[in-house]
């Protein structure tokens, strides 16, 4: 495996961090079952996968073995924004063959989290995870992991966070406060479940919550209740 340096602010925020430690103790509560966990929103910017990593680092912290998937093959910024890697080859080449799993996952600083990013740009990206090379590789990571966490592109969107939910065990509605529309968060809700999947809950990003003794607004980014 390749190492990355990954870059998450807000670690180091002690009322950031205890949001995130709700946030995974209701996910635990879910069930042994639930491992693969797709995240979603209705549109962009409503801080996604600013989420899939602060919760994929929450459960690393406790020990838990755990696969960070970006799933985002049409616009993810994560690798440029978020590690030190450059020019990596990730979920995109390992659904077209041109690289094995194994040398597209990332180990990271932290000993439990693994990243898979996405890789380049294909031109058909729902193709692809509809194929049986995706369930493969959701299968594999199962046996290892003890946590998947998928990051998808907005459901409000494009329609490859549904294709995703298919497959995955669970799934979590992160919705920006002021940001997406009550009918946008109904109609992806309906789309997932469609997809028979199971909804485990929402994040409420950018709230304010005042008279919490754990809550505080940092980065932009807040958190509500998940539920």
């Amino acid at each position: 495996m390749k190492q990355t340096q990954l870059k998450i602010s807000g670690t180091d925020n002690y009322f950031t961090q205890e949001a995130f430690n709700v946030f995974r103790t209701n996910l635990q509560f879910c069930g042994q079952d639930i491992k693969v966990i797709v995240l979603t929103s209705c549109t962009m910017n409503e801080g996604k996968s600013y989420t899939a990593l602060h919760l994929g680092y929450s459960l690393a912290e406790i020990g838990k073995r755990t696969l960070l998937i970006d799933a985002d093959m049409r616009k993810s910024v994560m690798a440029g924004r978020n590690s030190d890697s450059k020019n990596v080859e990730g979920l995109s080449e390992v659904l077209t063959g041109q690289a094995d799993l194994k040398d597209c996952i990332y180990t990271t600083q932290f000993e439990y989290l693994h990243v898979l990013f996405s890789g380049k740009y294909p031109p058909n990206p729902v193709e692809l995870l509809e194929g049986k090379y995706f369930k493969a590789l959701l299968s594999q990571s199962r046996e290892f992991y003890d946590y998947v966490i998928v990051d998808t592109p907005p459901l409000g969107m494009v329609i490859d966070a549904a294709v995703i939910a298919a497959e995955a065990d669970g799934a979590v509605l992160v919705i920006g406060s002021n940001h997406a529309k009550y009918t946008q968060a109904q109609e992806v809700l309906s789309q997932l479940r469609k997809a028979d999947c199971n909804v485990l809950g929402a994040v409420l990003n950018n709230s304010e919550k005042k008279g919490s003794g754990y809550y505080r607004k940092k980065h932009g980014y807040g958190y509500g209740y998940y539920a």
